[in-house]
């Protein structure tokens, strides 16, 4: 600390960094400008590490990717207007998943709000549907309550986002009359009620064809170690969604893969036979349910989940059994069910629908890429995806020893989400592996943060699959609306090896399936920040895929208007690999 900043008064800004490294805030993401500069300049003489990001966006997203790998807070900060604006995105992101964050925006001098002032936006406002609380400081005083409550907000029951805005005199005033911060209490979540857990165990032993449908409230309730426990003592034939991955191993026995819109057919399958659905932290998300109507159609519902208001939301309990998942699914691991023929049939089903990984040619076929990356990364790695095709093989094909291993952006499904989120993940956890999967058309939208990994040197591995068209919405156009594609080609796009390296990141590009084994060792040895360009067919499609508005039972394995052939030949030879179809 200069002898300036030890002898002058401490202001509200001061008084907010020291608010921060009391509640156990490390590092922090954001982007100065003018009525945050106060608290900039607090920064200077404060223990918390701020990583200057290239776009708010980015600092939102990496602070939602951080508090995902660490389950501790994420804090960004910007400043008012166009700052604060570039921030919802990544707010409404985390809300949607359920990530605690705390986001400090600056704001006008009180004296200047309501007046169109310079860089003005009501952000109080522009936020309150996507926060779980939205704060505005209007006196010094105020801080004390408002920051304890801001972090309690974000981390008590269900988490989410808390947004508090700053004008700039009140980050200038006198808070040396303020006492010093103090974090709140957490209140505990209520244990679940005797008698719901008494119906909840009879259910499970009188149920024939049972199935445990498990959901990313299993991490957020850490409850990873008892879901495990009671799927082991019960025997249950079990499914996961797509932020529950990693709450069972890939290669548990119960395991039946990923449900819904692109899950196994054994899962599908199961979860449409079963007579009971034991519903654990999931909220029957309409990319897992497909046709909601026709939804596991013969099954009692038992519904286990820490937020009351999920149960019944959607699809009505039988069995509400809300409060402490840990604590439910503790007592249900004494439950018994007789199901061995059952479990026998599911995972004969597992068996015979299992993926293949046998493609012909010598193209790369991205499942089988993104297996094999996984079986050469350490145990432990973190694997951020960012949102398209990709997303969905990586949940189909890479394994996870634990949901927080897993990033990816579930409910909004935001593009951009993977670059920035893989940065705070890296800064969560620096002593592991983090490897990024991303598309080409996701790695442009926030594509700038290159600079900030280049610059922290932060070792993330990025995998980046090139099909030179926005590949998902290609899909749906070939299957849904008879090949009329419109607005995907990304024949254009730079050679990202060549941009990675102009970033000073190592990187290689691979074109043939000879080249994957040694180009993935290599990437995960780097020992800094490295980059694979991995050129893939544009025609390739994330089977299987239950058509919208239909019930997972209508699962498509290949487009039934289009059976699959030989590339077309031809003066030329065959048809050029990332071309698109005429």
């Amino acid at each position: 600390m200069n002898a300036t900043a030890a002898t002058a008064p401490r202001n509200g800004a001061r008084w907010i960094a020291h608010a921060l490294e009391t509640e156990g805030v490390d590092t922090l993401f954001g982007y100065p400008g003018g009525t945050i500069m106060p608290f900039y300049d607090a920064l200077v003489d404060s223990n918390l590490k701020h990583i200057l990001v290239r776009h708010e966006q980015g600092a939102a997203l990496a602070a939602n990717g951080y508090a995902r790998a660490s389950g501790k807070v994420g804090v960004c900060v910007a400043t008012s207007g166009p700052g604060a604006s570039n921030l919802v995105t990544g707010i409404a992101d985390a809300m949607l998943d359920s990530v605690p964050m705390v986001c400090l925006t600056g704001q006008v001098p009180t004296a200047l709000m309501g007046t169109d002032a310079f860089q003005e936006l009501d952000v109080f406002g522009l936020t309150l549907p996507i926060v779980k609380h939205s704060f505005l400081v209007r006196k010094v005083d105020d801080l004390p309550r408002v920051l304890r409550e801001a972090f309690r907000i974000a981390r008590e029951g269900r988490p989410g986002p808390v947004l508090v805005d700053l004008p700039k005199d009140v980050q200038i005033a006198d808070a040396s009359h303020l006492p010093d911060h103090v974090p709140a209490e957490v209140d505990a979540v209520p244990a679940p009620e005797a008698a719901k857990l008494a119906d909840a165990l009879a259910a499970i032993a009188g149920a024939e064809k049972p199935v445990i449908y498990g959901g990313g409230g299993i991490a957020l309730a850490d409850a990873v170690d008892e879901f495990q426990q009671f799927v082991e003592a019960s025997k249950i034939p079990t499914v996961l969604t797509l932020r529950g991955l990693g709450a069972l191993p890939g290669n548990h026995p119960q395991f039946l893969g990923m449900l819904g819109m692109h899950g196994t057919r054994a899962a599908n399958m199961a979860v449409q036979e079963c007579d009971l659905l034991v519903v654990v932290g999931a909220r029957f998300d309409d990319r897992a349910t497909g046709k909601l109507a026709e939804f596991a159609p013969f099954a009692r519902v038992l519904h286990i989940d820490a937020d009351a208001y999920e149960i019944s939301k959607l699809r009505t309990a039988d069995i509400a059994v809300p409060g402490n998942v840990g604590a439910s699914l503790k007592a249900l691991s004494a439950a018994r069910s007789t199901c061995d023929d059952w479990r026998a049939r599911c995972n004969g089903n597992r068996e015979k629908h299992g993926f293949r990984y046998d493609a012909p040619g010598s193209d790369i076929y991205a499942p089988a890429l993104l297996k094999r990356l996984t079986e050469l990364a350490p145990a432990d790695a973190i694997v951020c995806s960012d949102v398209g095709q990709h997303q969905m093989w990586v949940a189909q094909h890479c394994q996870f020893g634990h949901p927080r291993n897993h990033l990816t952006s579930g409910a909004l499904g935001t593009m951009g989400f993977g670059l920035p989120a893989a940065m705070g993940a890296q800064f969560a956890c620096p002593d592991r592996t983090v490897v990024l999967v991303n598309g080409d058309g996701g790695f442009m939208m926030n594509v700038q943060e290159l600079a900030t990994i280049a610059r922290c040197q932060l070792p993330v591995k990025i995998v980046l699959l090139d099909n030179s068209a926005l590949g998902m919405v290609r899909q749906w156009q070939e299957l849904f609306f008879a090949e009329r594609y419109s607005e995907i080609d990304l024949s254009d796009n730079p050679d990202f090896a060549a941009l990675a390296q102009v970033f000073g990141i190592p990187a290689k590009r691979i074109e043939r399936r000879n080249e994957v084994e040694d180009a993935l060792a290599d990437l995960l040895a780097q020992p800094g920040p490295a980059l694979l360009h991995v050129s893939i067919d544009v025609k390739a499609n994330v089977w299987p895929l239950v058509p919208p508005n239909h019930a997972n039972s209508s699962m498509l394995e290949s487009n039934p208007a289009k059976p699959s052939a030989e590339p077309a030949v031809t003066a030329d030879g065959p048809e050029k690999k990332n071309a698109l179809p005429a």
